[in-house]
């Protein structure tokens, strides 16, 4: 198995069990992370990415289910996201919207670039659109 692999599960690893710790000891200092919802830089903007999940999703679990191997500096992943919406979500533009108690499952994907062992580019693929119409959104504007 290559470091980035080894590195990739301890990241997946370290979501599934929400331990802030081991998921940003998997990013180097200057790591960047750009997803459908912005773009983060350094550890404490990758934290809050993942801490608003965490809170918007108690039970959020990430489940791998294809791994592309084979590249020189990538590791390429297609997950499946669920969790149960009970606490807040922060929206693109600044609203929150309250937990709906609805349970999600969607898919992602993501690309990860290491060097000097560290995650220094993280790139997180998911349809927006999939994740609030399971929500119970649609393209409806919210209230």
């Amino acid at each position: 198995m290559s470091i980035q692999w080894d590195l990739k599960h301890r990241l997946n690893q370290a979501v599934n069990a929400h331990d802030m710790a081991g998921v940003l000891a998997c990013y180097s200092d200057d790591a960047v992370f750009v997803s459908p919802t912005g773009v983060a830089q350094g550890h404490d903007e990758i934290g809050w990415v993942y801490q608003d999940v965490f809170r918007a999703f108690p039970d959020f679990h990430m489940a791998a289910w294809f791994e592309l191997d084979g590249c020189d500096n990538a590791a390429c992943t297609e997950w499946t996201y669920t969790g149960t919406h009970t606490g807040p979500l922060l929206l693109p533009g600044g609203r929150e919207i309250a937990g709906t108690g609805r349970r999600i499952a969607i898919r992602a994907s993501c690309t990860a670039h290491i060097s000097d062992g560290k995650i220094d580019s993280h790139r997180e693929y998911f349809d927006q659109l999939e994740l609030y119409s399971q929500l119970g959104f649609g393209l409806a504007e919210l209230d």
